[in-house]
């Protein structure tokens, strides 16, 4: 199980969701496969669905269609079209006055949004609230990437699987699971793990944001099939980061 920092805890319990971007039209249609790989889409002929391209990976609610009331998941948007999983909607004409709407807040996968993880060569603390005890071995990003603290470049991303449990880590501008690896920065073994929401905040605090989970080669928090030994220099890869709450 993760341990989970008292601001961790304090900005579950806190969130609500949010209503982040709404449109209502009469010129929306619902299209089956016509997108990218088959995908479903929602199309504009008034190509008024520009706003949601900022949330892809996000879902969307749909209210007022006649047969294709569902929340899926924004793939792909711009303009004209909204692409969503193959098999969402059957086919249906624009006219009715559709309500399109994207939420945010009140989940693990928006408190850990664009996060950062780092791995140590020291024994778990006790909690999340306290020190992490040693300087990171590695820190994992996306694919590698470099990783300012505030920006959301090359962040880890979460989404759930059909059960509900965020449990797997996507890229959200491909759908696809996202590669985490990072360069080592001091040799050891692995031994935990703590993942900083996408602001970073090091040493004590109660007011961070993050969570401490085990490093090992399988059924823990974070698994590293090839080896928990961390190598400077050399690309250190994460294969499954089991985040289930």
């Amino acid at each position: 199980m993760w341990n989970l920092s008292t601001g961790a805890k304090l900005a579950l319990l806190g969130l609500e969701s949010v209503k982040k971007l709404q449109k209502t039209a009469v010129t929306l249609a619902f299209q089956d496969g016509t997108g990218t790989g088959g995908r479903d889409r929602i199309f504009d002929s008034a190509n008024g669905l520009a706003g949601f391209a900022d949330y892809v990976h996000d879902y969307v609610g749909v209210g007022g269609s006649t047969s294709n009331n569902f929340c899926p998941k924004i793939l792909a948007a711009a303009a004209g079209y909204i692409e969503v999983p193959a098999g969402t909607f059957s086919t249906e004409a624009e006219g009715d006055q559709v309500i399109l709407s994207v939420h945010r807040g009140g989940s693990f996968q928006e408190v850990f949004r664009n996060s950062v993880l780092h791995l140590f060569a020291v024994s778990r603390p006790a909690d999340a609230d306290t020190t992490e005890g040693a300087s990171p071995l590695v820190i994992i990003t996306k694919d590698g990437g470099a990783f300012v603290s505030g920006s959301p470049t090359n962040g880890i991303n979460f989404t759930v699987d059909v059960d509900g449990n965020v449990v797997i880590t996507t890229d959200p501008a491909t759908d696809a699971d996202m590669v985490l690896k990072g360069l080592g920065l001091v040799a050891g073994d692995a031994l935990f793990g703590r993942l900083y929401a996408n602001t970073v905040v090091t040493g004590n605090s109660t007011s961070a944001v993050r969570a401490d989970g085990r490093v090992g080669l399988s059924g823990v928090e974070i698994n590293m099939s090839a080896g928990v030994g961390i190598t400077v220099g050399v690309y250190a890869t994460v294969t499954d980061v089991e985040m289930y709450v």
